[in-house]
């Protein structure tokens, strides 16, 4: 298992973390110590995600442990690397926020963990630092490492016929997006209904059970209407400049964003990061608005099928997405790339396009809009088409360099371990013999 790709325990809904069963030290590296529960906990969530039990995937988690352990001791002799307490504490609520969000509320997360909250609090505290650290330490030793293009022409050439790596179909496409019109009567009905709700908390209700009955944002809905902390650039302008303003308890006026209509309720301030409260409320898109919103788009693409207007110039008039900046590309949010494969596609679209022709463009068809806040039609144009390929420097450069500037820090991992294993002490269990990597970490 490569170090790179080390699993840091990040702990999300299971109490792994937690465990009250007697313990044993597996491993000691310098400062640090490695218990069974580390590795069991580890193990369970490899196989909580459908992995098959085996003795190998243990091993490579003990790999990976010891590994962690060694960055985090020569990060804590290590006078250049640093992790401050408020880095921490902030971290440390992000993840009570995040157990709040999933189960209900913090007497829940006490109930849950079977402690209360000033004691997870405290053992997330070591478990984030060191997370932080190995963090860190590794970024210490790999960040600044740059591949040459004849490096990258040298990994390749060195490869087995086996080991170039097998690339998906890739498709490339562009999307014409047209959204239904609302109403300045449907605008003003939303408007008026938030209101009411901010007068009816003003007078003496619970902001929290009315977002639980009426908000349309279902995930917050559960929680009260709470978002969590958030930072500044983490929330839709327009939401973001209302929420920042407000003093504790205080109610925004009605605040439009692509989402739909909200208000919103500060409910603690930390220096730069706030967590509030909100009821959203999406406008309902009648037949009527959804019809004509078709009928427009549909007239668009006889336009285009009989070369009266090209559908470049078309996403440029009339596409109502984002997307019309770039003339109509569809990114891929995984990557950041204009490519997708077709699992990374959504399944409204997959479908429609994986037996199409480069040029060839969909029938208009309801689905989101390309931020997922709205109902819109649009049609999709296949603009290029890779089909599954062994990669190769001439197509597939930027991939290839990807794979050989991993393979280059991999090896610097590799070396920083071999220097700093007979410097360090270490002491492993002989219970972990069976793993092949126990002679190397014993040398």
């Amino acid at each position: 298992m490569k170090y790179l790709y080390i699993l840091i325990v990040i702990l999300f809904t299971q109490n792994f973390l937690f465990s009250q069963s007697i313990d044993k030290i597996e491993a000691i590296i310098g400062s640090e110590i490695l218990l069974t529960s580390d590795i069991e906990n580890q193990y369970n969530q490899f196989l909580s995600q459908g992995m098959i039990k085996t003795e190998d995937i243990k091993c490579n988690i003990v790999n990976d442990l010891l590994f962690q352990n060694l960055l985090v001791h020569h990060a804590k002799i290590d006078s250049t690397i640093d992790v401050s307490n408020d880095d921490v504490d902030l971290e440390v609520n992000n993840r009570i926020s995040y157990f709040e969000d999933q189960l209900g509320s913090l007497k829940m997360v006490e109930d849950y963990f079977k402690r209360s909250i000033e004691s997870i609090k405290e053992e997330l505290s070591y478990v984030v630092k060191d997370q932080f650290l190995s963090q860190k330490m590794q970024s210490s030793i790999i960040n600044n490492i740059k591949i040459t293009p004849n490096e990258v022409k040298e990994y390749i050439f060195n490869l087995n016929d086996d080991d170039i790596p097998l690339l998906p179909l890739q498709l490339e496409l562009s999307q014409l997006v047209i959204l239904p019109e609302i109403s300045q009567n449907e605008k003003q009905d939303i408007r008026d209904k938030l209101n009411i709700f901010r007068k009816r908390v003003y007078d003496g209700e619970d902001f929290k059970v009315l977002a639980t009955l009426y908000s349309d944002d279902v995930v917050s809905a559960n929680n009260g209407g709470n978002l969590g902390f958030m930072s500044r650039g983490e929330l839709v302008p327009e939401f973001e400049r209302a929420a920042f303003k407000l003093n504790d308890n205080e109610i925004s006026e009605v605040v439009e964003s692509k989402f739909g209509f909200h208000i919103i309720q500060m409910i603690e301030r930390r220096g730069e990061q706030i967590n509030v409260r909100h009821i959203l409320i999406k406008p309902k898109f009648y037949s009527l608005s959804l019809k004509k919103a078709k009928d427009n788009i549909s007239v668009i693409k006889l336009d285009i099928d009989s070369n009266v207007i090209s559908f470049e110039d078309a996403v440029i008039k009339y596409s109502e997405d984002n997307s019309k900046n770039n003339g109509g590309l569809i990114i891929n949010p995984s990557t950041g790339s204009t490519q997708f494969t077709l699992d990374q596609l959504d399944p409204s679209i997959r479908y429609l396009v994986e037996n199409m022709k480069i040029g060839d463009m969909t029938p208009p068809s309801l689905t989101k809009s390309n931020d997922g806040s709205q109902a819109a039609y649009r049609i999709v144009r296949l603009n290029n088409k890779i089909d599954e390929h062994k990669a190769n420097i001439a197509n597939d450069f930027d991939t290839l360099k990807d794979y050989a500037l991993a393979n280059k820090k991999q090896n610097i991992i590799d070396k920083w371990i071999l220097v700093n294993i007979p410097i360090t002490y270490i002491k492993v269990s002989e219970d972990l013999s069976i793993c092949s990597c126990y002679k190397k970490w014993m040398n």
